[in-house]
């Protein structure tokens, strides 16, 4: 089926561009925004593209506002896609509070009332939106995949379920552990339901165990993160990393918090970890 794009967004950056979309999803039933940064060389031939997935409360926007990615991507010649975080509109359902419903989609399919009907952003980040993307953009088919938050919980968890389709994997302030913390067993709980068999096949921590590519991990996680203690816990992956022998590059920065200023503050690292490994 033939999609329509509508841009909305336009804007010169770094000697690319800086562009918005919406498009149908038929994947999660209702009409969603992506962005896409295509950098100078985008001109000339197809480039590589870095998958970016934002956490909790986020749109497309926080990213390719706050982060200054784009200077480093125009730098290393690779394209950047952001997707929002959850499917969005009057029909889709919602919850009290910022970590459930719209805004909190976790990067999983939903399989319990009322959210399986549009909550399937697994099935869109890995399947539908890169084939869009790959089919109306100048990028080749070789991937990468970074998120912070509860999309660092998706960068993860997604490289390990698909092994060969990403070329590098980043994450900062990533929720490691999903089943094992608040945000995480709420979110389980309500798109999964209580047979916690089924949250295993979403948390990070539990698939490294049984990892068949070992694609290392490039962690940064500020130590003075508000949620350190409670919602993120990377000590979690780090163990269950080493009992595997699983590549984990966790990094503690002094002084960091959990928000964007941090994201900036390291993200010329994380895209030239990636384009070092799409170069390749």
């Amino acid at each position: 089926m033939e999609v329509s794009l509508e841009r909305i967004e336009h804007r010169a950056c770094f000697g690319g561009w800086q562009d918005v979309y919406r498009h149908r999803s038929q994947v999660l039933d209702c009409d969603m925004q992506f962005a896409i940064y295509l950098p100078p060389q985008a001109q000339d031939g197809p480039v590589p593209v870095l998958y970016w997935l934002s956490g909790l409360t986020c749109t497309e926007q926080n990213f390719i506002t706050k982060a200054g990615a784009q200077r480093y991507a125009a730098e290393h010649g690779i394209a950047i896609v952001c997707p929002d975080t959850s499917p969005r509109g009057e029909a889709v359902a919602d919850a009290e509070g910022y970590d459930l419903g719209k805004g909190a989609g976790f990067y999983v399919n939903a399989t319990q009332v009322p959210w399986a009907a549009h909550y399937r952003m697994y099935d869109y980040v890995v399947d539908e939106l890169p084939a869009l993307v790959e089919a109306h953009f100048p990028v080749i088919l070789m991937r990468a995949i970074s998120g912070h938050s509860m999309g660092g919980h998706g960068a993860l968890m997604l490289a390990l379920r698909n092994p060969g389709r990403y070329r590098s994997v980043s994450a900062f302030s990533p929720i490691v552990a999903p089943s094992q913390v608040p945000w995480g067993q709420k979110a389980f709980a309500a798109y999964l339901g209580d047979d916690r068999a089924a949250w295993r096949q979403y948390d990070t921590t539990e698939l490294v165990q049984s990892a068949t590519e070992k694609l290392p991990f490039l962690i940064d996680q500020g130590d003075a993160d508000e949620f350190l203690d409670v919602q993120l816990r990377p000590w979690l992956l780090q163990a269950a990393a080493d009992a595997a022998g699983y590549p984990v590059y966790l990094r503690t920065q002094p002084g960091y918090d959990h928000g964007y200023y941090f994201v900036a503050s390291f993200i010329g690292d994380h895209i030239a970890h990636h384009a070092k490994a799409l170069k390749a």
